[in-house]
């Protein structure tokens, strides 16, 4: 089966409208990029739940067609929907059926994330012990282990997990935190996650890895807790949660966030102080990682 796709460029602030246009128009899927991604003139941008992130000044929106629709009128009716005008570029290409998986881990080599940890996805194979390595398949979860905020937390883990210990993953993801952890030395792991496809992705991952976990949606009632709760997240939902990774802590135990850029790193501190006093122990890209001792 072939698929049809087209990129179209337009202002930063008609991208979003444009993706729900074209989607109504029959596209299986959308996305948007800075048009000028790959340039010197290409603009970093952060976005947060719940918030309205900026928007690049000229953005790419793609949009992938079934083999069989008419991308020329489907185009041209959501550009027309959203009021807009002029397209700065326009493109059509035929996207062939592949094994999208397979293409994607072949992008990505062994990583290695640690003193001891490395991060091997695919099929590639491990490095010899005493590295300990993580095989990895993210699917459709967040969690690589390529991002500078993933990084962190493992570096941080391989610091200080303690051969016997429990560690609580919240916003698990891949599962990369929890797996890391089982692999360090943890005698019990859970992983929470209110994504399905990250819950799916973790236990696959758990299974690969010859690890158990004990993975659960987060938005259930879970009395479980941990020596060790690591969350990797972003500043809004980490503030927004510290009574509740408060609660899932041990006293005395350790808790850990990132996902947290450094200017944010205050505010994400000031939320947590009534139960744990945080300080920034690390940093990479940008990106900070907290730590302190749960009260």
């Amino acid at each position: 089966m072939a698929w049809q796709r087209i990129d179209l460029v337009v202002a930063g602030e008609q991208a979003e409208r444009l993706c729900d246009a074209l989607a109504e128009a029959g596209a299986i899927a959308t996305e948007v990029a800075d048009a000028f991604e790959g340039t010197a003139q290409e603009q970093a941008v952060f976005g947060e739940p719940g918030a309205t992130p900026a928007a690049w000044r000229r953005s790419r929106v793609r949009a992938l067609f079934p083999e069989s629709a008419d991308v020329d009128r489907a185009s041209a009716g959501a550009l027309a929907a959203c009021g807009i005008r002029e397209v700065g570029a326009a493109s059509a290409g035929r996207l062939e059926d592949a094994d999208w998986v397979r293409l994607t881990q072949r992008q990505f080599s062994p990583m290695r994330v640690g003193d001891r940890l490395w991060i091997v996805p695919g099929e590639h194979a491990p490095p010899p012990p005493p590295a300990i390595a993580i095989a990895l398949d993210a699917g459709a979860a967040f969690g690589t282990g390529s991002h500078p905020t993933t990084r962190l937390c493992l570096a941080w883990l391989e610091r200080e997990v303690r051969r016997g210990d429990s560690v609580l993953d919240y916003g698990c993801g891949s599962g990369i935190l929890a797996v890391a952890a089982m692999k360090l030395g943890a005698a019990r792991a859970f992983a929470l996650d209110i994504d399905p496809l990250a819950l799916e992705s973790a236990r696959y991952n758990a299974q690969r890895n010859a690890v158990a976990l004990e993975v659960c949606d987060a938005r259930q009632a879970l009395a479980a807790t941990a020596r060790i709760t690591i969350a990797n997240i972003l500043a809004n939902p980490l503030r927004m949660l510290a009574p509740v990774l408060a609660a899932h802590t041990q006293a005395a135990g350790a808790i850990a966030l990132s996902g947290i850029l450094e200017e944010q790193a205050a505010g994400v501190v000031d939320a947590y102080r009534p139960w744990a006093p945080l300080a920034i122990v690390a940093g990479d890209e940008g990106w900070v990682l907290l730590a302190g001792t749960r009260l």
